[in-house]
């Protein structure tokens, strides 16, 4: 009987195996993109603001928030390294 059940749940483990890697790859991918895109928002504010343009505080702001330093724990992956006491 262990043996069927585990012929039944082979293809789902499979699945998601690959949906976890695949999401890994979007993720890592994701966070280049942020990355570069912070990156050069930064290099355009800093400009902006020492040409003497008005938009050089709002660029350096858009680019923390686009920036990975910007995004909480609970986004980044690390809110299972939180413990939570329950005792008094």
């Amino acid at each position: 009987m262990r043996i069927i059940l585990k012929l039944l749940a082979a293809p789902f483990v499979l699945a998601l195996t690959l949906l976890v890697a695949v999401l890994n790859f979007a993720f890592s991918f994701a966070s280049w993109v942020f990355c570069t895109l912070s990156f050069l928002c930064l290099i355009g504010a800093l400009f902006a603001l020492f040409t003497g343009d008005r938009w050089g505080i709002q660029g350096l702001v858009i680019a923390f928030a686009v920036s990975p330093l910007a995004c909480p724990p609970w986004r980044s992956g690390s809110l299972t390294s939180w413990t939570v006491s329950t005792t008094r």
